[in-house]
């Protein structure tokens, strides 16, 4: 069996994983999540670790590729020349161990700011101010030192509202 890299459209990474699926195709799409701001709120999204593509196992000699290229989500198997581009069961094997980890929860609900970090102020009664951050209050909330009235006072904001200092 060899691993062949498969050529999504942009955004059906999941859809073509799920149509190769159905065809009989083993297949491993690794995902991950990261913390974006999303109509200036911090939430967790979760995208493919390698945007348009995912990997799919084949048995070159007896099993035809030919259907994957009408796949509904996939644009073509990678190639080098007219040759699928393989990926060694190493790389496989450490990128599903890397997807496990990820899952555990290891660094998925990393906060997008730490204690100590300067930041900014951009929007609300404090706009403009830089501070330092002190915590997660909630999902939503944080605490940040800022200085006012000659000594540092601790305040509460959206996350929404602070962003890395420059």
């Amino acid at each position: 069996m060899t691993w062949l890299v498969v050529y999504t459209k942009p955004q059906k990474e999941q859809v073509a994983e799920h149509q190769l699926s159905n065809q009989g195709f083993n297949t491993l799409l690794p995902m991950i999540t990261q913390r974006k701001r999303v109509r200036g709120k911090w939430q967790d999204v979760r995208g493919a670790l390698f945007p348009r593509y995912l990997f799919i196992e084949v048995a070159l000699g007896t099993q035809s590729i030919a259907s994957v290229r009408s796949t509904i989500g996939v644009v073509d198997v990678l190639r080098f020349g007219q040759q699928p581009a393989t990926v060694p069961d190493t790389v496989i094997n450490y990128l599903r161990q890397q997807q496990a980890a990820l899952e555990a929860g290891s660094e998925a609900n990393a906060w997008p700011h730490k204690p100590g970090d300067r930041v900014e102020i951009f929007d609300g009664p404090f706009a403009g101010l830089q501070g330092v951050y002190k915590m997660a209050k909630n999902q939503d909330r944080a605490a940040l030192l800022i200085e006012l009235l000659g000594r540092q006072n601790e305040v509460v904001i959206e996350q929404q509202f602070i962003g890395q200092a420059v």
